[in-house]
């Protein structure tokens, strides 16, 4: 089985490949994603990647850099810290910095036990979990790239990562909300992009989630509506559960509304 990093080096590198041939000033097209521009996001991967490493690396670093950015996210300016911190790098010179550093930094941790404990801006957690929301960030904010270009996304069975963490989150996506879960997590089962098929918790005829791994990935990471995907929900449970699943960390985050995250028609 192919390490959890190289997962993170090859999601990366297929966002990488769509951009290689963009000129610089394309970088300032705004996405479906407030309106965040292309360098607003491969900044912010950046940034939380070199965080994610240090913070295995380099304490010391890791600690200075939660310092600095604390205040800025407690202000609710996390997008003037990234900038600031970026220095005023874009287009081509960016992600470029962005590639260099996501090949070395897959290298270094597939040497890592997953298992390993390390900071983070909230609670310590393991190299793997650390590892997973790189991957999760990655896919979703790159989706926004892909829409903006016009280009269809063509997901790998590396996305099981992100299925396992959406599934793992459904206690917390109504906590985050201060609510309390109306029940059990219902029955999941999806069709992977390979057609394989993956199931979580016992079948049930009245609490299910169905439909392609895919679209679960994109409401759980709030990169498209449950209305706009084809997911079969059954039961009161799956309804709330989807309409407000969020499987990042953080304050609570509303998804997309209906028909606003689009893959664009291109002439």
């Amino acid at each position: 089985m192919q390490h959890l990093s190289y997962d993170l080096r090859d999601e990366s590198e297929a966002l990488y490949q769509i951009m290689t041939d963009l000129p610089d000033a394309e970088f300032t097209t705004p996405t479906g994603f407030k309106n965040w521009t292309f360098n607003d996001i491969l900044e912010h991967l950046h940034i939380w990647n070199v965080a994610a490493y240090e913070s295995y690396a380099d304490e010391a670093a890791f600690d200075a850099f939660v310092d600095k950015v604390k205040a800025d996210i407690m202000a609710g300016n996390l997008k003037k810290f990234e900038q600031t911190y970026i220095n005023g790098l874009a287009g081509q010179a960016l992600l470029n910095t962005w590639h260099d550093y996501y090949i070395t930094m897959a290298d270094a941790f597939s040497e890592v036990d997953l298992k390993h404990r390390v900071k983070w801006v909230g609670p310590d957690m393991s190299v793997r979990s650390s590892i997973t929301a790189r991957l999760m960030e990655t896919w979703a904010h790159g989706l926004a790239i892909y829409d903006a270009l016009g280009v269809v996304r063509q997901d790998s069975d590396r996305i099981k990562n992100i299925v396992v963490l959406g599934v793992n989150t459904f206690n917390w996506s109504f906590q985050v909300k201060g609510q309390t879960p109306p029940g059990p997590i219902p029955y999941i089962e999806l069709t992977a992009p390979s057609g394989e098929i993956w199931k979580f918790g016992e079948p049930s005829d009245v609490s299910a989630v169905t439909g392609t791994a895919s679209e679960f990935c994109q409401v759980v990471t709030q990169t498209r509506n449950i209305s706009d995907t084809n997911l079969n929900l059954t039961g009161e449970v799956a309804e709330a559960w989807m309409t407000h699943a969020q499987c990042f960390a953080g304050p609570p985050e509303t998804p997309p509304t209906e028909n606003t995250r689009f893959t664009k028609t291109t002439t």
